[in-house]
């Protein structure tokens, strides 16, 4: 081992008591300034399942996970921390990171081993490139292969896609022509085509005009959809203004809680225009070399993270008011990846 080799493991200690310092204060700064209350890292005990404790771990097996903190991200980071504990990690519950950067931050840095990341956010905000694809594996391939230069492992996604749609108050899909698909809004009548959307969404080079072209709709015209009939309003009363009727069709995330408890359907994105945005578990590459076998633990949990599941678990923690770790625990007992002790 040459001296430069024996003096990684400290600084990469030394960098990781640095970060975490810097994001503590910086959340508790944030939270207090927001009035939220911050989440602890307390997670349930749990017992293997099927994700079962891995063979000769060492005694002093740690990995970090972290997350954002908004409820998906907190309910995936419990499910990531909970897996790792399952096959016998002593893990570091960073998860309530403020902001998309701070974490990509802690990964490259090596402040943490093991995060949930979105293919479009990478693609878009961390790699920089102008436009998303639309084609969920082309996505994915082009993430993992990007950051490979960085130190990431992207393992396979999950069908989990929380990406833009428009939905449609279910009990007044009849009454538009059975509307489906966004394809299906330009046969509808002019006074019919209403729209409830955020002022970002609104200006975005990749929102609401373009999808509207995209559907064969110009913005502004008065045979498309004239500009008296959009409502645009702040970020979370979208959902409520569409179920109350304010508007035929409103701009929603797929996966938020909201669309179940105030029974909206979502429309088919049949043109395939907006980006992909499928949630996997990205690890750096030195924890993988160390512990390779914590590719399985993660990659038997992706394929039942689904769009529907994590409505129902975003609801449970949003409308319900429940904690993101019970819900993680719950769902992980549930589907058998994991036991009560």
């Amino acid at each position: 081992m040459t001296p430069t080799d024996d003096r990684r493991p400290r600084l990469r200690a030394l960098r990781r008591a640095s970060l975490l310092g810097v994001v503590a204060a910086s959340s508790a700064a944030l939270l207090t300034g927001c009035g939220l209350q911050p989440a602890t890292a307390f997670v349930p005990a749990v017992a293997p399942g099927s994700i079962e404790a891995i063979d000769d771990l060492p005694d002093d097996a740690a990995i970090t996970v972290t997350a954002k903190n908004f409820t998906e991200q907190l309910i995936l980071g419990k499910i990531a921390v909970l897996a790792a504990q399952a096959a016998g990690f002593e893990v570091t519950d960073m998860t309530n990171v403020p902001g998309s950067v701070a974490v990509r931050q802690l990964m490259l840095d090596g402040g943490a081993d093991m995060t949930y990341e979105y293919t479009g956010t990478a693609w878009l905000t961390y790699l920089g490139e102008a436009a998303g694809i639309p084609d969920k594996q082309e996505q994915y391939e082009a993430v993992r292969n990007a950051d490979e230069a960085n130190g990431l492992v992207w393992l396979e996604p999950a069908p989990l896609n929380n990406t833009y749609a428009m939905a449609v108050r279910s009990e007044a899909v009849a009454e538009l022509g059975d509307v489906a698909t966004l394809s299906q809004i330009a046969a509808l009548p002019v006074d019919q085509r209403t729209f409830c959307v955020e002022a970002e969404f609104n200006s975005r080079a990749d929102g609401f005009a373009p999808m509207l072209e995209r559907y064969g709709l110009e913005l502004g015209a008065a045979d498309g959809v004239p500009t008296s009939n959009v409502s645009i309003l702040d970020t979370g009363t979208v959902y409520e203004a569409t179920d109350r009727g304010r508007c035929n069709f409103g701009e929603v995330f797929t996966t938020d809680g909201r669309i179940d408890s105030l029974d909206l359907t979502v429309l088919e994105d049949d043109q395939g225009f907006f980006p992909a945005y499928n949630v996997a578990p990205v690890l750096t590459d030195d924890v993988l070399a160390t512990y390779p076998q914590l590719a399985a633990v993660y990659e038997q949990i992706s394929p039942a993270l689904t769009d529907d599941e994590l409505r129902t678990l975003n609801r449970r923690v949003d409308v319900e008011g429940e904690e993101p770790a019970d819900v993680a625990f719950d769902w992980m007992v549930e589907k058998g990846f994991v036991t009560r002790p």
